[in-house]
């Protein structure tokens, strides 16, 4: 049943979007490479939004019946690409002998949500004509307006507000709009994210997919990007042999809830005393779990079908909530299929050898715990130590977290020892 909620082409998808809109064989628009303001500007004015518009042909045909078609000529989008802008307020410096405003970090508190004229001013420029578009991206606008949602990123979590540029029209008016925003300074100094969110439908494998891709721009200077391309399936059940699984899987997770309770009654406080009855209580949890997150999800589905169906695909639908209900059924599918292997080896337990396991597992469960205690102490001073010695010359030594993932990854033989003496040649 979990494994037929995946699609086997989800993966093609991902990899043809993820080389069609990162275009790292590309040196001078290669988005993983972006680290300033200017480069930014360049990929999207010369890689981008040409890339959102279905052209002509190798052989100069124009392209016939593929309206709202990306230039790959597969996927088509749904509605208009958004590019979302984060900013922040300025603030009085704590230190103010050499200057006195400074743009800090992103968060909730900072967050600039003012509404300006072209060029992040208040006051009415009248010689100038811009687009109605171009305007626009100078208003504020709230998260139910846009109706998305709060984003982790990997420097800071943002808000679902923004100031929204909508990549609407034909190619030439988006790249004078384009320009014109290059102009005005729409990205400056207090920029601190920018979101483009599209959402894609490929007809021919039937797979939605909902396209982020966030640049932070980072308070001590440089650009972060990262992308995600999440493909969707809201089919419910593909073939009659996933239907009758499903109902045989209700029933028996109804079977064993009611003989659950009747040992909850019968032990009372000794049943959570027992490791299988919290394995049992996991596997009936996530199933429950997983019930209610995949109605949810099938209502969500049905939203985004009407609204496919009433404008034929010409309005913007973000996808991001379908994502985060898609992932967390995903989750709970997984913890379903984690505690039910662990449950298999109770089915094992008449078997001498599985019986000899487990009873050595609990003679030498103390001092098994005494030995994580320390290894988790000695563990700790050497997270300690490498994330001093290193954390302004490697990366994977940047913070707490990633320097334990180096650390483990090391006691596997997993890690570069050449970027460890190019860091340091001594220590390293």
């Amino acid at each position: 049943i979990t494994h037929s909620t995946r699609e086997q082409n989800s993966f093609l998808q991902v990899n043809h979007l993820r080389a069609y809109f990162l275009d790292q064989r590309q040196t001078t628009v290669d988005y993983t490479k972006i680290n300033t303001i200017d480069e930014y500007w360049y990929w999207l004015e010369n890689s981008f939004v040409s890339n959102i518009r279905a052209q002509q042909w190798y052989n100069g045909d124009n392209p016939q019946y593929l309206n709202g078609f990306l230039n790959d000529k597969s996927s088509r989008l749904i509605g208009w690409a958004t590019m979302r802008q984060l900013r922040v307020e300025s603030e009085l410096c704590s230190d103010q002998r050499i200057i006195s405003i400074c743009e800090d970090s992103y968060s909730f508190f900072n967050e600039e949500t003012q509404l300006f004229q072209p060029g992040w001013t208040n006051q009415t420029v009248e010689d100038e004509v811009y687009s109605s578009s171009v305007l626009e991206a100078f208003n504020y606008s709230t998260s139910d307006e846009l109706d998305t949602y709060t984003y982790v990123g990997e420097f800071g979590t943002y808000s679902g507000g923004s100031y929204v540029y909508e990549f609407r029209g034909r190619l030439p008016d988006m790249k004078t709009n384009l320009s014109a925003l290059h102009q005005l300074d729409w990205i400056d100094e207090k920029t601190r994210a920018i979101f483009i969110q599209l959402t894609l439908y490929n007809p021919s494998v039937q797979l939605l997919t909902a396209v982020t891709l966030l640049a932070e721009f980072l308070p001590t200077g440089g650009i972060y990007t990262t992308a995600r391309f999440e493909p969707i399936n809201f089919y419910t059940f593909t073939s009659i042999l996933q239907l009758v699984c499903t109902i045989f899987y209700i029933f028996f997770i109804i079977y064993f809830m009611i003989i659950e309770i009747q040992l909850l009654f019968e032990l009372r406080l000794k049943y959570f005393h027992q490791f299988w009855s919290i394995i049992q209580l996991g596997i009936i949890g996530c199933s429950l779990g997983s019930t209610g997150v995949y109605f949810w999800r099938f209502q969500e589905a049905n939203r985004i079908s009407e609204l496919f169906e009433e404008t034929n695909g010409y309005i913007y639908i973000n996808l991001q909530l379908a994502v985060y209900v898609n992932d967390i059924l995903t989750f709970l599918l997984g913890y379903c299929c984690f505690f039910s292997m662990i449950k298999f080896v109770q089915l094992f337990r008449f078997n001498r050898r599985v019986s000899l396991f487990t009873q050595t597992i609990k003679s030498c469960a103390k001092e098994l715990m005494l030995f994580s205690i320390m290894f988790a102490i000695v563990f700790m001073a050497y997270v300690s130590l490498f994330y001093l010695l290193f954390i302004s010359k490697i990366s994977s030594c940047s913070s707490l977290l990633r320097t334990a993932q180096m650390l483990f990854e090391m006691t596997l033989m997993k890690f570069d020892a050449s970027e460890l003496i190019e860091a340091d040649a001594f220590l390293g």
